[in-house]
């Protein structure tokens, strides 16, 4: 890896789910400082949190990591993460900016790298991950979203859609997507500027805005997809796999 890269975590204590989840306690730490170290495990360049209410920063603060403070109103992660980074990098030293959700304080440090490298790697615009589907109950999960690549023929391939559910005459291997992009700056600049997209609005997936405004995605496929906290169960979950928090 080269030093342009930076990673940015986006987060917000606003979930509809489990409101205040950046600060959950799992093994006596925040949920987003164990996201912070899985990051800084990753070793490609400096990270960043960009925090939509001041007790998340404090907390990353307090960790020894960075963060800034961004418009709570901000309406995604991709605005937020572009938005730190403006005011955290105006010379533009970073041109490879990584988007770590703040909610997956289970993910494999390599596979963060994977991602990075996979947009290096290939011509294209951004990318991500995605990880085999081997459980029928997920193929069948519309909450799951499954990234269409050829992966089954090639470790990295470009995406040609993203879907919730899957019509009943495909035919696998099926792919679960993982929430992690890495964007070529210009590209992250590009994207948070459009308005999005029909397939994006009726799908409820922001990469759609990308592969319908003409800007290329490669897919990296990885062993295993990370869990993400979304629930209270998930983060009961999360607390017996690192530890029993309080």
């Amino acid at each position: 890896m080269t030093d342009d890269a930076i990673i940015l975590i986006p987060a917000r204590m606003g979930s509809s789910r489990l409101p205040g989840k950046p600060l959950a306690d799992i093994a006596g730490l925040p949920m987003i400082v164990h996201v912070l170290n899985r990051a800084r495990e990753a070793d490609i360049g400096p990270v960043l949190v960009a925090a939509a209410e001041e007790a998340i920063a404090e907390a990353v603060r307090a960790a020894g990591g960075e963060a800034v403070l961004t418009d709570p109103a901000l309406p995604s992660g991709s605005d937020r993460i572009a938005a730190a980074l403006d005011a955290h990098d105006p010379r533009r030293r970073y041109g490879v900016v990584v988007n770590l959700q703040g909610d997956l304080p289970a993910m494999d440090p390599a596979d963060i790298r994977h991602c990075a490298e996979a947009l290096r790697r290939t011509g294209a615009d951004i990318a991500t991950l995605a990880a085999e589907i081997r459980d029928p109950e997920e193929i069948a999960n519309p909450n799951v979203v499954k990234a269409v690549a050829p992966l089954d023929r090639e470790p990295v391939a470009m995406a040609t859609d993203f879907v919730r559910e899957l019509p009943g005459d495909a035919e696998g291997p099926f792919f679960h997507h993982i929430g992690i992009y890495a964007y070529r700056r210009p590209a992250l600049e590009r994207f948070v500027s459009m308005p999005p997209s029909p397939r994006e609005r009726e799908r409820r997936l922001e990469q759609m805005r990308a592969l319908d405004n003409g800007m290329t995605i490669a897919v990296a496929r990885v062993a295993h997809a990370p869990f993400g906290v979304d629930a209270p169960e998930d983060l009961e979950r999360a607390r017996h796999i690192l530890g029993h928090g309080t």
